[in-house]
């Protein structure tokens, strides 16, 4: 399964450089957040493909208007062609009114409520979150630290790869768009990434 990952920033190359039929090389795509409800329903009707989504720190609007032809993810485990996505979305709070941001405890809280999902569907393999795990590439600033709970649930459940997004490439240079935890390979998307499953 070929798939497009983006997150944080509209792809050039996908959206203001679209070529017909470009999209076309993908079996799925997978957005980790704070992108336009418009750019995602481009993509998943030029893709003509699934679009899988979480909300990011900045999508509180997509709870009340959520993006058309799109599938959100939130909290749920969702099987498509054999693979198992279970999806997390938000950051580690930073303001108290933020509806797509959660302390520690609250997540895992969300997480918690997930197992029997979990239990049914023997696991995931694809964990798709917009912040990062605890120490996986996120950041030392609280805005961008990610969830130590994140690696607790890779930790029980071995997915093959998480897929997050928030940290910007141009936050630092240490910057890596793939990193290893264990046997799960961890894929910033910010901008876009392409992976096989």
């Amino acid at each position: 399964m070929r798939i497009l990952a983006v997150a944080d920033e509209q792809a050039k190359k996908y959206y203001d450089y679209y070529q017909p039929g470009s999209l076309d090389e993908f079996d799925l795509s997978l957005a980790c957040g704070d992108l336009s409800k418009s750019y995602l329903e481009f993509l998943v009707t030029m893709a003509g493909c699934p679009l899988l989504y979480v909300r990011g720190n900045h999508d509180d609007q997509l709870i009340i208007s959520p993006p058309e032809g799109c599938i959100c993810i939130e909290d749920r485990i969702y099987e498509y062609q054999g693979v198992r996505f279970l999806g997390l979305g938000g950051c580690l709070r930073y303001r108290p009114d933020g509806a797509n941001m959660y302390t520690e405890r609250e997540m895992k809280r969300r997480i918690r409520r997930l197992g029997f999902q979990l239990w049914r569907k023997k696991g995931f393999d694809v964990l798709v979150t917009h912040a990062a795990a605890y120490g996986c590439g996120d950041l030392d600033t609280h805005v961008h630290r990610g969830f130590n709970c994140f690696l607790d649930l890779i930790d029980r459940w071995h997915p093959a790869c998480m897929v997050h997004g928030h940290v910007h490439r141009n936050y630092g240079q240490d910057f890596a768009a793939v990193r290893q935890y264990q046997d799960t390979r961890i894929i910033n998307a910010c901008g876009y990434q392409v992976l096989e499953i």
